[in-house]
């Protein structure tokens, strides 16, 4: 681990949420390119590598063998959920949608941490999480609020909504266990390289095919997965040196920063209701944030 001051630490779990933000984005794009599968295989396969080259190779020995096997299967489960809802959307609009839905994964968190791990929230929390889920169902409604809103763009791809929906789940689940039982940025090498293979094996007994290699497309695979690798890169000396209050609170602005640059990225256009939607999610956040951060040290989950 290099010595670097904390300012430069800090700037680089900044820099870290910044590249993160871009995900939806460009796992779309290369998912348009080379297919769903295919396209996210080749995200982490690409992805493994460059993570091998910065961080080295995973110390196995470092790992509880209960942390290692079940933070290494949530982990997997959530990449996979991620990708392939993104991959397999109807519409560029409807996969910048789902980066929204999946950012409710911050207010599980904090909620499974009550119940796994012990966490003390203030009463604020149930606000909180009721806006974030207002904030969800908003911009999953599309048009106003209403209960047949939601259901039919549900049900116009319930594969994409329940990928992501479970991926929520699932990465708060990650948090938790992370938090509990300990573990190393480090073991991020392997998770991808297993996350690549479980997506090669679903290749494989599909009926996708792989089209022909671009200069665009293997430039846009190559920025989509050093986007991955070098902000995991970086997260790992932001959260070890920096200033991990500020990076907690920027962090969960992630689905602002996330939904602005896909709709430029895959020249989307987005309604008003979408933003409002947007910033209801990023705020609920924030107050579930907010109602554990005075009772304990902030504890920054990644921003994935």
């Amino acid at each position: 681990m290099p010595n670097i001051s904390e300012g430069r630490a800090t700037a680089c779990g900044l820099g870290a949420i910044l590249l993160w933000s871009t995900a939806t984005g460009l796992i779309r794009s290369v998912t348009q390119l080379f297919g769903p599968l295919a396209g996210a295989a080749m995200i982490y396969s690409l992805g493994a590598a460059l993570l091998l080259v910065l961080l080295g190779r995973p110390r196995l020995h470092a790992f509880s063998r209960f942390h290692f096997l079940l933070g290494s299967v949530l982990f997997v489960a959530y990449e996979v959920c991620l990708s392939l809802s993104l991959g397999f959307a109807n519409s560029n609009t409807q996969a910048i949608e789902l980066g929204v839905v999946n950012y409710l994964w911050p207010c599980l968190t904090v909620l499974l941490a009550i119940v796994m791990n012990g966490q003390k929230a203030r009463w604020s929390i149930i606000p909180g999480t009721a806006l974030a889920l207002f904030g969800i169902l908003w911009v999953v409604s599309g048009d106003g609020l209403s209960l047949q809103g939601i259901v039919a763009s549900v049900q116009s791809n319930p594969l994409s909504y329940s990928l992501t929906a479970s991926g929520a789940v699932i990465w708060a689940l990650y948090c938790n266990i992370t938090r509990r039982y300990g573990g190393s940025q480090n073991g991020l090498v392997l998770s991808f390289f297993l996350t690549a293979g479980v997506l090669w094996c679903k290749y494989a007994i599909s009926s996708e095919v792989i089209p022909d290699f671009t200069w665009h497309g293997s430039l846009e695979l190559l920025i989509a997965s050093a986007a991955m690798a070098v902000g995991y890169a970086l997260w790992n000396l932001g959260i070890l040196r920096g200033n991990m209050t500020l990076l907690a609170i920027v962090s969960y602005f992630a689905p602002v920063l996330s939904s602005a640059f896909a709709a430029l990225w895959l020249g989307a256009a987005l309604t008003v209701q979408f933003w409002q939607g947007a910033l209801m999610v990023t705020a609920g956040s924030l107050i579930c944030w907010m109602a554990t951060r005075q009772r304990t040290t902030a504890q920054v989950p990644d921003p994935a």
